[in-house]
């Protein structure tokens, strides 16, 4: 082995996405960071803010931050995208001087100006495959940083294969520079006794076992209308019983969605809660009686694999990256068959023998994902880039 190959790793993780409210890619860079940080693969890490460096990593705060807010209603206002870029920019020249020697990993599709060895994560592509699922004004600002982390990058990972083939395809990558490293659920996420979850699911006015749930963002590839049109097919019986509850931020072009929502709560078949906090959440899932998460589109699909470990059955789309978290665990369907859908959530709440296997499947299939793992396989796609540089 060679010396590159021997010496142990410095690193600098960008962690700009770790940011309230903590969802899909701030978990991802908050957990690798954890994880980097306790492993040893990695001799120096620090920690890559939007003006400075940091040696500790910093806490997601209780409310958004002054520079998540100014980048947020900057990017609405397409005059100032140039001038915030070419500030940011300068700022991160300064601060990266000097550095070369060392691993710059950009979790959330961006990857600065760096003349060390530089690698990408790409989440999903959705930016370019589907902009209609993304404000104008994310989509303008996503596409040219993302053409220039292609050009910086000695090397790409992905959330999934799905993906990876994807940016293969689209991008015309050779398939070793891009690598597929899997996330991982909360280790938060496990079953619980209903001594445990009794007291925390009564704030919502929910018992265990008593509630069909999504989690996620409420946004159009979610498929949340797909969902609520599947659940009202369900025998009023079953709804009364199990109704559905839907907890996530309210994310972008969800207005409609959002009326159609309070129309279904006022019949007393729907509870939507918006952003739980994670301590609730772990409760929220494990008391479920059954996890239900139709989208049509995903570069990994973490709620469904925290659904998973959570002891919860799953109902979901068969569509993008889902089958490669779910394995044989989940019962699934195409994301457009509402029909099937419907059946498939019936059979998730009534059969008892499906249920029972399902719940020791998708624990099985949760515990073959772990940060660990996670933070070890990146750790060895930054010693190929700096192999490559």
């Amino acid at each position: 082995m060679d010396d590159a190959g021997r010496r142990r790793l410095k690193v600098i993780l960008s962690v700009t996405p770790i940011k309230y409210p903590l969802t899909g890619i701030g978990r991802y860079t908050y957990e690798l960071a954890k994880g980097l940080a306790a492993g040893p693969q990695v001799e120096r890490l620090l920690f890559a803010g939007s003006v400075r460096l940091f040696e500790t990593l910093p806490r997601p705060g209780a409310e958004p931050d002054w520079m998540s807010r100014l980048r947020g209603f900057l990017l609405k206002r397409r005059w100032a995208v140039s001038a915030y870029r070419a500030t940011v920019v300068r700022w991160r020249d300064r601060r990266l001087r000097g550095l070369e020697d060392h691993v710059f990993h950009g979790p959330n599709y961006y990857l600065p100006r760096f003349r060390g060895p530089g690698v990408v994560t790409f989440h999903d592509l959705s930016p370019y495959l589907r902009p209609e699922w993304h404000p104008a004004e994310r989509v303008r600002y996503m596409r040219p940083e993302i053409d220039l982390s292609l050009q910086r990058a000695t090397m790409l990972i992905t959330d999934s294969e799905f993906v990876r083939q994807e940016v293969i395809a689209r991008f015309g990558w050779p398939a070793e520079r891009v690598a597929a490293v899997p996330l991982a659920g909360a280790e938060g996420f496990h079953p619980r006794p209903v001594e445990v979850l009794s007291p925390v699911l009564a704030r919502y006015g929910l018992a265990p076992g008593g509630y069909l749930l999504y989690a996620g963002t409420i946004e159009p590839r979610k498929n949340i209308d797909g969902l609520l049109d599947a659940y009202d097919r369900l025998p009023s019986s079953l709804r009364r019983r199990w109704p559905l509850v839907l907890a996530g931020f309210r994310g972008w072009n969800s207005e409609g969605l959002h009326e159609r929502i309070v129309a279904q709560e006022r019949k007393g078949y729907l509870h939507y809660f918006g952003y739980v906090p994670e301590d609730h959440l772990r409760s929220l899932f494990a008391g479920a009686r059954l996890f239900a998460f139709p989208s049509l589109y995903e570069g990994f699909g973490l709620p469904v694999l925290e659904a998973l470990a959570s002891g919860v059955p799953v109902v979901c789309s068969n569509a993008s990256s889902l089958p490669e978290v779910t394995g044989d665990a989940a019962a699934t369907c195409p994301p457009g068959d509402v029909a099937a859908l419907s059946r498939l959530m019936e059979m998730g709440l009534t059969d008892e023998a499906w249920r029972a296997a399902a719940i020791d499947k998708g624990l099985a299939q949760a515990g073959r994902f772990s940060w660990r793992r996670c933070a070890m396989e990146t750790a060895a796609v930054y010693r190929t880039a700096m192999n490559l540089q």
